[in-house]
């Protein structure tokens, strides 16, 4: 089967005809969902169904942004789904108590896990991995466990591990590290310029630590110690040397979302770096038809290395494991209370 190499948004709470004849004819290997897409868990797993059938693949991953606190896509205003703690939280309670910062870490994405199972989500955009420096844009804020590498890497592990135990894979980020950013690479394009010794100090270690990670997202930063011209999406040098090099990162590599103001040019050139630089696949998220379109025709189809680690990516997914319910429960209660 050819599939393409995309990851595809879609508009609203159902797909339309024509994003069915979207989804039939280019074939993006997963699906993202957004706030905008999630109205209850049955409306959901209808979408998501929807989206499997119409790529004929029962294994066709869906993706979502499930961090907690302000990143929550499965969340409030809706009664369907619970309000979760920022990761930030975890790294509050890991500098008193660290045993139950992991352990409550693991619990509760393992009860994040279960919501999103219960959708048809099977991949989710956690853990962040950034460490964030003194005057860093808030983009990433307490979306970070902790200023200090050592407790982001102990929590990051804790918090993937509950989400594999419920049957989601990770996706970590923002690697090779957002932290340092001062400005949010939504709105532009974020330049550090720390020396490589302190990225290798500070911003690679916690990616190194995670290598095995089935699945992680760039970062749209330049880092000029490594390449002026290029943020790390369009980066052969950051990809290659960096990523998969000193990091040694060998699995499914997509890219932070295309759309994003900190990349210019037409979808078809961003897809096209991207891929040349070393990406397995783009990632586009708005959900317009046409744009999906444009990115569908310049992705091209999922082949050679990058088939190979999709699909290994996909093997890692396991059935839920059995869980302590009622101390998850507690353990999330006491993060996020009343």
């Amino acid at each position: 089967m050819k599939i393409g190499a995309f990851i595809s948004g879609c508009a609203g709470t159902a797909l339309s005809a024509a994003e069915i004849a979207f989804f039939e004819r280019a074939n993006p290997w997963g699906l993202i969902v957004f706030k905008r897409n999630c109205e209850t868990p049955e409306q959901l797993l209808k979408l998501t169904g929807d989206f499997r059938r119409a790529v004929g693949r029962k294994d066709a991953p869906v993706f979502v942004d499930q961090e907690g606190g302000r990143v929550q896509r499965l969340g409030p205003p809706s009664n369907s789904w619970r309000k979760y703690p920022p990761a930030r939280a975890y790294g509050e309670l890991f500098a008193t108590a660290p045993v139950n910062a992991l352990r409550s870490a693991r619990n509760v994405a393992r009860l994040m896990a279960e919501d999103m199972l219960a959708c048809g989500i099977t991949a989710d955009c956690l853990p962040i991995l950034d460490v964030p420096q003194p005057g860093s844009h808030d983009v990433i804020g307490n979306r970070a466990y902790s200023l200090n590498r050592d407790h982001v890497m102990a929590l990051a592990r804790a918090h993937a591990a509950g989400l594999m135990d419920g049957g989601v894979l990770p996706v970590m980020k923002h690697i090779p590290g957002h932290g340092r950013s001062q400005v949010d690479s939504h709105l532009g394009l974020p330049v550090v310029e720390a020396s490589l010794d302190h990225l290798r100090e500070i911003d690679f270690p916690p990616f190194a630590a995670f290598a095995d990670c089935p699945m992680a997202m760039t970062a749209h930063v330049v880092y000029t110690a490594i390449d002026k011209s290029a943020p790390a999406t369009l980066s052969g040098k950051v990809v290659k040397r960096i990523i998969r090099g000193e990091i040694g990162f060998d699995g499914l590599l997509m890219t932070d979302d295309l759309s994003m103001k900190a990349l210019g040019g037409t979808f078809e050139e961003k897809c096209q770096r991207a891929l040349k630089a070393g990406c397995d696949v783009v990632l586009h998220c708005s959900g317009i038809l046409p744009e999906m379109e444009e990115v569908a025709a310049a992705a091209g189809l999922l082949k050679g290395k990058s088939l190979r680690r999709a699909r290994t990516a996909l093997k890692r997914m396991r059935k839920p494991l059995p869980f302590d319910r009622k101390t998850a429960l507690a353990d999330w209660q006491a993060l996020v209370p009343g």
